[in-house]
């Protein structure tokens, strides 16, 4: 028996939300390991630099503009990428907004812009790239929950309810296609430093009580993220499927 190594030599790997973030140095992470990292956001100009450092690296990276709000776009950019690559090992939903809204204030279109990204969005991307992992028997689904999807946070209630929902529908796609080859599970991580979360976690004040909710005494970094969805993505997760790995520094333990 040989020791699992995480490669992902030639796989397709789809990472929607790539422009910035955690999308933006998950890719990177997937692109050292092997992957034809597949660059996917609304910003082409910013997947356009991701693409060059990561060919500065030598790695397979290649950019598809794709908005997630659109499931005729998410239609087409999927049929697209299976064209030129003839296949499609991954999906990492990675795309999702995150707006504070006091509940009082929520307008109607602050509920379905959230909810057309962070779980409509979401769906249809599982759904088409399932189409084609279904044929070749293989697949790996991972979708970017959060721990606001288990724990309630305030002035997040939209947030928190499409989070939750990304939770169940993961659970039931992976009943679904668990015997066609195709694993489903989730990442739910906490606090995440970011160049986007940076300005928040910079100040000693706001740090400071986000670090008094967990336990291990310090916040998530993009490395915590990719070294779990490397995981996931690999072929040797194989027996996982319908979970979601809370990655929160024992936040939700409480």
């Amino acid at each position: 028996m040989e020791n699992p190594d995480f490669k992902l030599t030639n796989q397709v790997v789809v990472v929607t939300g790539a422009s910035k973030g955690i999308g933006w140095g998950v890719s990177k992470i997937l692109a050292r390991a092997g992957a034809h990292v597949v660059l996917c956001s609304r910003s082409q100009k910013a997947l356009m630099a991701l693409e060059k450092e990561i060919h500065k690296e030598n790695g397979k990276a290649s950019v598809f503009p794709l908005d997630l709000s659109s499931v005729p776009n998410i239609k087409k950019t999927f049929a697209e990428i299976h064209k030129r690559f003839g296949r499609l090992d991954v999906l990492i939903n990675n795309a999702g907004l995150g707006y504070n809204h006091a509940a009082l204030d929520v307008k109607e279109e602050d509920w379905n812009e959230m909810m057309d990204v962070n779980l409509k969005g979401v769906f249809f991307c599982c759904q088409q790239a399932a189409k084609y992992m279904i044929k070749s028997s293989y697949g790996r689904i991972i979708n970017m929950s959060s721990q606001a999807s288990l724990v309630g946070i305030k002035d997040h209630a939209v947030y928190c309810a499409s989070k939750g929902g990304v939770n169940l529908l993961t659970k039931t796609l992976a009943l679904e296609w668990a015997d066609k080859g195709v694993t489903v599970n989730g990442i739910a991580p906490t606090f995440t430093y970011t160049p986007g979360t940076a300005e928040r976690l910079d100040d000693p004040d706001y740090l400071a009580g986000v670090l008094n909710r967990i336990p291990v005494g310090k916040v998530a970094s993009i490395e915590d993220i990719g070294a779990a969805i490397l995981y996931l993505s690999s072929t040797h997760s194989g027996m996982v499927t319908g979970t979601t790995l809370v990655i929160d520094g024992g936040w939700t333990s409480q």
